[in-house]
């Protein structure tokens, strides 16, 4: 398709804002996908193109991360090459299958994310930590599955990885936040490469929308380091109640 400068006049400042929201809580997609969308790109190139600058905000996101010590690389490298498995296998199904069956397990999903979130007083509170083999053994099933959805579909994923290694694998949140960025990022360069092999990413946007995704990633991810949970849980409450809501529009609106 040809583009214009209407394009970038949109997407752009959208992805920024993506960029510092998904720093801090996840669920970034769920601003920077629609931005493509309102922009006039097709579906399965706005999600491909989504990859792009996602990837280059989240591969800042993570070195800020790594910068502070909140990365255990261990856990994180099991979590990536499940993270990879997932997202290629995730992204090929995307290329072929219709997306509505993942949205419709979204409607029980995320009302359900959204009890837990509000029940508990802290993500991290109350959590006795297990043993390291039991805690990367739920990490890598996590990775595997979110990684998935991921590739196929993409919104609210780091939302979902922070509560599932908070809640699930009882990692203390600044490690999920850690390991969830290097999660994300393997899931976002796996299913990059699968769409850049079939034609559907638009590179000029991509990398002019990943420009602004990086300043917004690095600039939530130094607002993460400051804010801890209590910056963290507001958002995520936020951000699961419009993935709701859009989910909802795009299935009957």
């Amino acid at each position: 398709m040809e583009l214009t400068i209407r394009h970038f006049l949109i997407v752009c400042p959208l992805v920024f804002l993506a960029g510092f929201v998904d720093a801090v809580a996840g669920g970034g997609g769920l601003i920077s996908l629609p931005a493509y969308m309102l922009s006039g790109v097709p579906v399965h190139t706005a999600i491909a193109t989504n990859k792009l600058s996602s990837g280059m905000g989240t591969a800042i996101a993570t070195r800020t991360f790594a910068k502070n010590g909140f990365i255990p690389w261990k856990k994180a490298g099991f979590c990536a090459v499940c993270a990879l498995i997932g997202s290629a296998a995730g992204a090929n199904l995307a290329l072929v299958i219709d997306d509505g069956v993942f949205k419709r397990l979204m409607l029980v999903i995320l009302p359900l994310t959204g009890w837990y979130v509000v029940r508990t007083k802290e993500l991290a509170a109350d959590k006795p930590p297990y043993s390291e083999r039991k805690t990367v053994l739920i990490a890598m099933a996590a990775a595997l599955v979110v990684g998935a959805y991921d590739g196929f579909y993409g919104p609210g994923t780091s939302t979902f990885l922070l509560l599932l290694l908070t809640a699930l694998a009882h990692m203390d949140l600044f490690s999920a936040g850690g390991v969830t960025k290097v999660i994300n990022l393997t899931t976002n360069v796996t299913s990059l490469v699968v769409y850049l092999l079939n034609g559907k990413v638009l590179i000029p946007l991509g990398l002019a929308a990943g420009l602004f995704s990086i300043c917004g990633n690095y600039l939530g991810a130094r607002y993460f380091k400051e804010g801890g949970s209590r910056a963290v849980r507001p958002l995520i409450v936020i951000v699961l109640v419009v993935f709701f809501v859009r989910v909802v529009w795009e299935l009957w609106g």
